[in-house]
């Protein structure tokens, strides 16, 4: 996952070269997934409104310091705003669904919520400035919390692509 993650910010660096990297790092995230139960992977369907209703308030919590700060919202080319939902869905199923049930199948989900949010920030340590890594630590550690209590994906695939999207 962190060679996925790496080498997206590294291809995507170059001219011309962002929208295909995320686009095929998400997807490439998402295969970390294959042969994972959907359940298994908090992915079932049941309760879905309120796993919907909950992805959004995910979002708000992510998305209120920034509301306080801005002064007009950039709106996203298509491809981008596609390659930024592709590259969000990818990573939610490679750090909050196969390596969080990995994790905890192994150690517990305690283990789980901490070695999801260490590894995915460190999987933005390329693509990221240093000064935004609390942040997406912070949104990690909420995504992983909600992951193991509610026992839930959807929710933090939902608050990861609008707040991807916002940002």
């Amino acid at each position: 996952m962190l060679a996925v993650e790496w080498t997206r910010a590294l291809v995507a660096s170059a001219p011309n070269a962002a929208v295909p990297a995320l686009l095929l790092g998400g997807g490439a995230l998402a295969l970390t997934a294959w042969g994972w139960p959907a359940g298994t992977l908090g992915l079932g369907r049941s309760r879905l409104g309120l796993r919907v209703l909950g992805g959004l308030a995910l979002a708000i919590v992510l998305l209120l310091p920034a509301a306080a700060r801005v002064t007009s919202v950039p709106i996203l080319p298509p491809a981008l705003a596609a390659a930024a939902i592709a590259v969000s869905i990818g990573e939610e199923i490679a750090f909050r669904g196969a390596l969080f049930s990995a994790l905890e199948d192994a150690a517990g989900g305690p283990v789980a919520v901490i070695g999801s949010t260490a590894l995915w920030t460190a999987a933005h340590a390329l693509s990221h400035p240093a000064e935004f890594l609390p942040a997406v630590a912070a949104a990690g550690l909420l995504f992983g919390l909600w992951r193991l209590l509610c026992r839930d994906l959807v929710g933090p695939i939902i608050g990861h692509v609008i707040a991807d999207l916002a940002l």
